[in-house]
């Protein structure tokens, strides 16, 4: 049982380390697309929100997914 919990810890770790990666590249790729065409800020910045929210929503479910695993 004990194990159970390890890797449900270690799956929700890999969980958040892959949201906090994803989110991060998101922001660079919307950094460097708005400073190359500073016209086009307001369709980046929504598209940037859109898919930040995405990858909350699956980071998410891992999360739920793990617990529910340690809990089991």
């Amino acid at each position: 049982m004990e194990l159970g919990y390890l890797a449900a810890g270690l799956g929700a770790g890999i969980v958040s380390l892959g949201a906090g990666l994803g989110i991060g590249m998101i922001g660079k790729a919307a950094m460097e697309g708005t400073a190359r065409q500073p016209e086009a800020a307001n369709d980046i910045r929504t598209s940037m929100l859109i898919s930040a929210a995405f990858i909350e929503g699956v980071a998410l479910f891992g999360q739920v997914i793990c617990i529910v695993l340690a809990l089991a």
